[in-house]
């Protein structure tokens, strides 16, 4: 189970530092698709999810404060899931390109991660 959790949490990393990356660097484009949200938004959104995608993995590697991977994992579970309502309120289209599909799969992942450092395998223990 472990290691199961330390490949998610590797993959959900790199997610959320690219997809937060995107997010600071295109809010213009962003802006185009989704009016809804500013570029100012789009990039405050892409930071914490930058931030969140390395501090899902670096404290419990380093052996800094491995306890905060469980919370960190909570708290982009309530963005991922967050981004998802918004997303299912302008997103109409059902297929591959809609960003809800995305954001639901990362939340479904998140939600497995923080069950499994919470409950199942902590780090610290």
């Amino acid at each position: 189970m472990n290691i199961l959790l330390w490949i998610t949490q590797a993959i959900l990393a790199l997610l959320l530092i690219s997809g937060g990356g995107y997010k600071v660097f295109s809010a213009a484009q962003l802006t185009t698709q989704f009016s809804a949200i500013s570029p100012l938004l789009w990039q405050i959104i892409g930071v914490i999810e930058v931030a969140g995608g390395v501090l899902l993995v670096l404290p419990a590697s380093m052996r800094f404060l491995p306890n905060h991977t469980s919370t960190v994992a909570v708290l982009m579970l309530v963005e991922a899931l967050a981004i998802s309502m918004f997303y299912a309120r302008y997103s109409t289209r059902f297929s591959a390109e809609n960003p809800l599909v995305f954001s639901v799969l990362m939340a479904l992942l998140l939600a497995f991660v923080a069950y499994g450092r919470f409950v199942r395998s902590p780090v610290g223990a």
